[in-house]
C-alpha cells in the first residue's frame, strides 16, 4: 500500500486525475465527488468526475456538475480519461463490481487507486485507503482526507463545502443516524463558515420534486405498501408498469423506503422495485437490526447495518416472497 507521505508528494504537483463512485450515485456520491474535484481544481490538477451511469436531476446544481462525464453516454472519452490518468480517486465504493462496466478500466489502469471509503469489507484494489465504516458519509471522509491528512483545510471554500455538505446531509438522513455524531456536527459548522448555505441545499435537494414524482410517492403509500404486524415490517413493492405509469426517473425512488420506517413500530422496511433487467431492493432498519446481512446473505448486496441494497434475477413477486420467508428468522430481532 502508498503511504501518506508518498500520496502527498504525488499531490504536489499537477496530474491528471479521474474522480469516480458507484452506479446510480446519490448525494454522498456526487458530492463527496464534486467536493474533490473542487479541492484538486485549486491545486492545479487535471481533474475529472466521470460517473458510471446518470444520477437524479436534484444533484445537477452542484458547483462543478456542468463538467461530470457520465460514462454510458461517453464511453470512449470515459475510457480515454481513465487509460491516462495518474491518479484514479475511488469515492463512496470498495469493490469494482458497484462501478459496473467501468470497474474493468479501473482495474487495468496503471494509475494510483486512491479508496475514501465507508462500506463493509473492501476489495484490494486500491493503493492508497482512507477508510472507515464508522463514518456517517464519504464526504466525511473526505473532509477528513483533504483538513486532517493533507492538512490543507484552507482549500475547503465555498464551492468544496457545498458539494461536502451535501453528501453529509443526504447519507445522514438530515443528521438524523446514530453515526451523526458531535465529530460530524463540528464537520458541518466548519462546512457552514466556509460558505455552505445549509437551508438553500436543504431546499435544492429535498423541495424540488416533480409533480410525477409526488403523484408517484402518493401511489407508493396508498397502493403499495404492506405492513407485516408480526415482524415489525413493512414493504412497498413497485412493479415495472407503476415506473412506466409515473414516467419515474433517476432519483425518484430514492427516499421513498424511510417513509415505510417511519411508521411506528417498524423496525425494517423494504422498498422492492421491479427493473428492466431485475429487481432491486432497498432496506432500512432501526437500531442493531442488520439489514446489510439480509441484503448481502440473499441478495447479492451488502450495505451499512440500518441502509443496504440489494438484487435478485427472481420475478418480482418471487424477491416479495424470498424476502418474506427470511423474516422469521430474524423474528426475535425484529420484536425487540
Amino acid at each position: 500500500m502508498l503511504d501518506l507521505a508518498s500520496l502527498t508528494e504525488l499531490l504536489s504537483q499537477p496530474r491528471k486525475i479521474v474522480i469516480t463512485t458507484h452506479h446510480k450515485p446519490d448525494g454522498d456520491a456526487m458530492g463527496s465527488s464534486l467536493g474533490l474535484y473542487n479541492f484538486l481544481i485549486q491545486l492545479g490538477h487535471h481533474a475529472k468526475v466521470v460517473t458510471p451511469t446518470d444520477y437524479p436531476e436534484f444533484l445537477a446544481w452542484m458547483p462543478g456538475n456542468e463538467e461530470v462525464i457520465i460514462y454510458t453516454e461517453n464511453k470512449d472519452l470515459s475510457a480515454r480519461l481513465i487509460a491516462d490518468a495518474g491518479i484514479i480517486f475511488c469515492l463512496d465504493f470498495n469493490a469494482l463490481g458497484r462501478i459496473n462496466e467501468m470497474g474493468a478500466l479501473v482495474g487495468e489502469s496503471k494509475a494510483i487507486k486512491v479508496m475514501i471509503d465507508h462500506h463493509l469489507e473492501p476489495e484490494d484494489f486500491d493503493d492508497y485507503r482512507h477508510w472507515d465504516i464508522n463514518a456517517c458519509a464519504a464526504a466525511q471522509l473526505v473532509y477528513t482526507f483533504i483538513a486532517n491528512q493533507l492538512n490543507q483545510k484552507q482549500y475547503i471554500n465555498k464551492d468544496v463545502a457545498t458539494c461536502l455538505y451535501t453528501g453529509i446531509m443526504t447519507d445522514s438522513a438530515s443528521f438524523r443516524l446514530p453515526n451523526t455524531t458531535a465529530t460530524v456536527h463540528r464537520i458541518v459548522a466548519d462546512l457552514i463558515d466556509a460558505g455552505a448555505n445549509n437551508s438553500r441545499i436543504h431546499e435544492l435537494i429535498y423541495s424540488s420534486s416533480s409533480e410525477n414524482r409526488l403523484r408517484f410517492l402518493g401511489h407508493c403509500l396508498a397502493n403499495c405498501l404492506e405492513i407485516l404486524p408480526e415482524y415489525n415490517t413493512a414493504i412497498i413493492t413497485v412493479s415495472k408498469s407503476d415506473i412506466a405509469r409515473f414516467d419515474v426517473n433517476t432519483g425518484d425512488t430514492e427516499g421513498i423506503v424511510n417513509y415505510a420506517l417511519s411508521i411506528a413500530n417498524v423496525h425494517l422496511a423494504a422498498f422492492v422495485v421491479e427493473r428492466t433487467d431485475r429487481v432491486k431492493l432497498s432496506l432500512r432498519s432501526k437500531g442493531e437490526f442488520p439489514a446489510n446481512e439480509i441484503c448481502k446473505k440473499y441478495f447479492e448486496g451488502g450495505g451499512h447495518r440500518n441502509a443496504a441494497g440489494g438484487q435478485s434475477d427472481e420475478s418480482l413477486e418471487a424477491t416479495v416472497a424470498k424476502l418474506k420467508s427470511i423474516l422469521p428468522q430474524y423474528k426475535t430481532l425484529l420484536l425487540q
